[in-house]
């Protein structure tokens, strides 16, 4: 017994040591925690309980130059549902209800979406997807359905909301506008007015301390924020959305036509340099023509014929040469070096002037023009395109400009074909809006002013900082040389290559090109056809250029037919739709459109036409030109093709009448 008591006796203190020990343990711990490790175990319970949440800016619009919206940031909203939510009473008696009005909403049938549900029950699906991609309207009108209206908890809908970026004018413009992005590794980027100013289209971002309470849920700490969201400014841009809507279509019209690879067209105000319009077409693999690259800006090549203009400049300011100077184009074929010059007329044109042989493209001639005069001393030649600052990128205000290439003397790649071959725009290099620049100063009484994408940036009403006309170069040519530039240039659209664009009834002036590429392999050998010029011819107010790359060769690849009728559509439509008074004196007449989808229509409007046409699928400038050439008041809304006309086809028609066409 008395054994057996002694056991007990040695249990009870070994239980009461192991206690004590536990006891000294549990001490040491909770001093440790509470002096030694206090600290980080406090902010660790606040980091879990509290924490900043980040209150995103609002991110600024880009406008028009006429305040149309071109960027905007619109909530986009995803909902799923998470079927083991709803108790099963509300789940039986709201299914049917919920799917007829899904079904309603959103297209599918209603038995579809049953189903769904029903299947996501079963599996005890929590993250069900119903809808993507809502709008703000849609979404509200899902959060009414039936159950959903339950909430969260007891409904089961989930709700995951983003910003996205919307173009409202669709692809017009797009590339110019541009984008920002993060790439799959987490660095920005972006193109276009987008990212050129982002700095200021972003705001900063605002923080809310916020505290968890139960249920996963979190409420604001005080009423104040940390830091306060400061909204993004407002880019006012200077594309114009009118001429953009021409341009892009008269752009669109001709690709497709020619089925050529891709091209460009800008249009800008000659006085201040400002892109009224800039579209960007490149044929994708199933055929159609998206913005994905902006070619006037980054598509640095040879030029061809619009850089004989620098071939005038020069010879006329150094006297060396004038329009009446004649020059044999000897059977149109030269040699240098072994290497043969040609024309684009077989047999050559003769002998002929200077001033005719560019309004004739003459390569011949121009190439021996500038040979015979700076062969001894090429380094002359050269300082005139630099002294004009095109061998300088121009500094634009959206990222991405090509650099031009201008060979110097001296360089390891300057060979005795090089001055020649400058001479008719080869081995040399320059973006579409480079060579625009150029002809602007040209339009411009000698004034180079750098291209203008924005021209202001806002805050509401506020003006933050405003973009003035910023000159290159404040006189590249002499007035005498200007004004023997402008005579040919006309004379180019009267009666030389450009002859098949003229009209009687407004003046253009310009020149043609048609640039050989890929020349080095003739099995890739294609063209890049352009015109570049400005309208109207005596008082200058838009330039303009269109480079249309890979054309089909069986169609025709000559600028004047290619790109010339681009570039005369623009002209036309600007005239007849937005005429000055004081600058273009034809303009009471009605000009015809030249479109030969529409020819029928407009030769009919000269006639006694007795009732309304059909617009309907037409492009909104195409219809505004018809219906105002019957002398009907023309009203539109939106921008695009006619999708509704509220004067039916076929009704009478009555003098003065309006009309209302509804774009899409």
């Amino acid at each position: 017994m008395e054994v057996t008591d002694k056991h007990i006796s040695y249990r009870i203190y070994l239980v009461a040591v192991v206690v004590f020990l536990m006891a000294i343990g549990i001490t040491v711990k909770l001093t440790n925690i509470q002096w030694v490790e206090g600290e980080y175990y406090r902010k660790l319970a606040k980091e879990r309980s509290v924490k900043n949440f980040v209150i995103p800016a609002n991110k600024g619009n880009i406008y028009s130059s006429d305040g149309s919206l071109l960027a905007t940031s619109i909530p986009n909203y995803k909902v799923r549902f998470d079927a083991m939510a709803p108790k099963k009473e509300d789940f039986n008696k709201n299914l049917q209800p919920l799917c007829d009005s899904l079904s309603k909403l959103l297209g599918k049938p209603s038995q579809f979406y049953k189903t769904e549900f029903l299947r996501a029950r079963s599996t005890r699906n929590r993250y069900y997807l119903v809808a993507r991609n809502l709008s703000y309207t849609d979404y509200m009108k899902i959060k009414s359905f039936p159950l959903f209206n339950k909430g969260a908890y007891r409904g089961g809908i989930i709700t995951e909301q983003k910003t996205v970026r919307e173009h409202p004018i669709g692809l017009v413009a797009e590339r110019t506008i541009g984008y920002e992005r993060i790439r799959p590794n987490g660095t920005p980027d972006g193109k276009g007015i987008e990212w050129a100013f982002r700095d200021y289209l972003n705001g900063k971002d605002g923080k809310r301390l916020m505290q968890k309470m139960a249920k996963g849920q979190w409420k604001p700490i005080r009423d104040e924020n940390e830091v306060e969201p400061q909204d993004g400014y407002d880019i006012i841009s200077t594309i114009d959305v009118y001429i953009q809507d021409i341009a892009h279509h008269a752009l669109l019209k001709q690709l497709e036509y020619y089925e050529a690879e891709h091209g460009c067209v800008v249009v800008m105000e000659t006085k201040t340099g400002e892109v009224k319009a800039i579209s960007n077409l490149g044929r994708d693999k199933d055929g159609n023509y998206t913005e994905t690259v902006n070619y006037a800006v980054a598509e640095s090549h040879e030029p061809g014929s619009t850089f004989k203009l620098i071939d005038l400049i020069a010879l006329f300011e150094d006297k060396v040469a004038d329009t009446s100077d004649i020059y044999d184009t000897k059977g149109g074929e030269i040699t240098y070096y072994n290497r043969k010059v040609r024309d684009s007329k077989k047999g050559g044109y003769g002998k002929v002037s200077l001033g005719r042989g560019f309004e004739l493209s003459s390569n011949t001639v121009l190439v021996q023009a500038v040979y015979n005069n700076y062969k001894s001393n090429p380094q002359k030649f050269v300082d005139h395109i630099k002294r004009m600052k095109l061998h300088e990128p121009l500094g634009l205000q959206i990222k991405g400009e090509g650099k031009p290439k201008i060979p110097q003397p001296g360089d390891k790649d300057w060979y005795g074909t090089t001055l020649p071959w400058m001479a008719y725009g080869y081995g040399v290099s320059m973006t579409p809006l480079q060579t625009l620049t150029l002809y602007n100063a040209v339009a411009n009484d000698g004034e180079m002013v750098k291209p203008l994408f924005v021209k202001e940036i806002k805050e509401w009403n506020k003006t933050i900082k405003k973009f003035d006309k910023e000159v290159i170069n404040p006189k590249i040519a002499s007035q005498e040389t200007l004004d023997k530039i402008k005579a040919v240039l006309e004379k180019v659209v009267k009666k030389g290559t450009g002859s098949k664009l003229y009209s009687k009834d407004f003046s253009m002036a310009g020149k043609t090109g048609t640039a050989q590429m890929g020349y080095s392999d003739k099995a890739n050998l294609y063209y890049a056809s352009s015109f570049v010029g400005y309208f109207p011819a005596d008082q200058p107010k838009y330039s303009c250029i269109v480079v249309v790359h890979k054309p089909s060769k069986s169609k025709g690849y000559y600028g004047a037919d290619v790109s010339g009728p681009v570039f005369k559509r623009i002209a036309q439509k600007v005239f007849t739709d937005v005429p000055s008074t004081n600058e273009v004196k034809s303009l009471e007449k009605n000009i015809p459109i030249q479109d030969k989808n529409y020819d029928t229509y407009y030769a009919n409007s000269s006639k006694d036409l007795k009732t309304i046409p059909n617009v309907k699928g037409m492009s909104g400038m195409d219809a505004i030109a018809l219906l105002e050439n019957l002398k009907i008041k023309v009203k539109i809304i939106g921008i695009g093709k006619v999708k509704k006309q509220s004067i039916q086809p076929g009704e009478p028609l009555l003098k003065n009448s309006t009309i209302i066409l509804e774009l899409s």
